[in-house]
């Protein structure tokens, strides 16, 4: 994993607001998790320690600084299993939080709480490892006016928790899934037989609204994309000065996207060469959770 979260400093704020994933896509994965969490019989240690009429206040709290993401998980997890368990939000998705400072308040059932923790703990410090990994890099690529984008490698059935976590974090998502865009990659070309053949029978095969971008790892492959015309060009693991090439042949006839390898220490490299996204897959399949505790404050 790469450990973003070493540098505390380094992390910025991700967007004031942003908006939240719909109610109902939320429950449905925080369901899943409490179900694979409280198995066949519940949670056996709070039920058989904790009297059935306790009642508990908590704080979810942050043990370094980083960028929240992920508390509409969180406050679900604890009102599904008890719907009497009250959380008070102190800082929202998007903001910026520093070591011990408090970011929810947590009130009620102690067992419900207790049974809740770990799967409110999971998606909020995953997702707001995210959005923290995120905002750092966007901080690195600002002076370039480069975005940053994360891919579809993403953990099976999270795909739309962590692009949130991204946006959070102030980067942009790029397609959710097959069915969003045409990326032509190498496969497409080698079974079309050239990259021209490739973006020919994909054109004929989509709507009028659909985009089209190709993926590329030599100049002259570059240059057979952009006589056959396409909306965005994927430059796939080139070095910086081949890059600069790429984007100086380019000349704003397509968006150009640098992906491959991009690490937060090379990320600002890669944006002054002057392509308009750098992707990074290791923002949702490798990023390093944030940590956060519930603290006891008392019953």
């Amino acid at each position: 994993m790469i450990d973003v979260a070493r540098e505390p400093a380094a992390v910025e704020a991700g967007p004031a607001t942003i908006a939240p994933l719909p109610s109902f896509m939320v429950e449905t994965m925080v369901r899943e998790a409490l179900a694979e969490d409280l198995g066949r019989a519940g949670d056996l240690t709070s039920n058989a320690i904790v009297p059935e009429g306790a009642r508990a206040e908590t704080a979810l709290v942050a043990r370094r600084a980083g960028v929240i993401a992920g508390l509409d998980f969180a406050v679900a997890a604890f009102r599904l299993l008890d719907p009497a368990i009250a959380v008070e939000v102190k800082r929202a998705d998007g903001n910026r939080v520093g070591p011990g400072e408090t970011i929810a308040r947590v009130e009620g059932p102690a067992r419900g709480m207790l049974g809740a923790e770990r799967t409110a703990l999971n998606f909020l410090c995953h997702l707001s490892g995210i959005a923290t990994a995120t905002a750092r890099v966007v901080a690195a690529v600002r002076p370039f006016g480069t975005h940053v984008t994360c891919t579809r490698k993403t953990i099976p059935g999270l795909r739309a928790a962590q692009k949130y976590a991204v946006r959070a974090g102030g980067g942009t998502n790029h397609r959710f899934g097959l069915d969003d865009a045409v990326l032509i990659k190498d496969n497409h070309v080698a079974v079309a037989g050239d990259i021209g053949e490739a973006i020919a029978r994909a054109r004929a095969g989509i709507g009028h609204l659909v985009k089209i971008e190709v993926e590329v790892d030599t100049l002259a492959q570059l240059e057979a994309a952009l006589v056959a015309g396409v909306d965005a060009v994927l430059l796939d693991n080139m070095a910086p000065e081949t890059l600069r090439e790429a984007v100086a042949m380019v000349a704003g006839r397509a968006v150009t996207e640098a992906s491959g390898g991009i690490t937060p220490e090379r990320a600002a490299e890669i944006a002054a060469t002057g392509v308009d996204l750098i992707s990074l897959g290791w923002l949702t399949h490798s990023v390093a959770a944030l940590d956060i505790g519930l603290d006891y404050r008392g019953g």
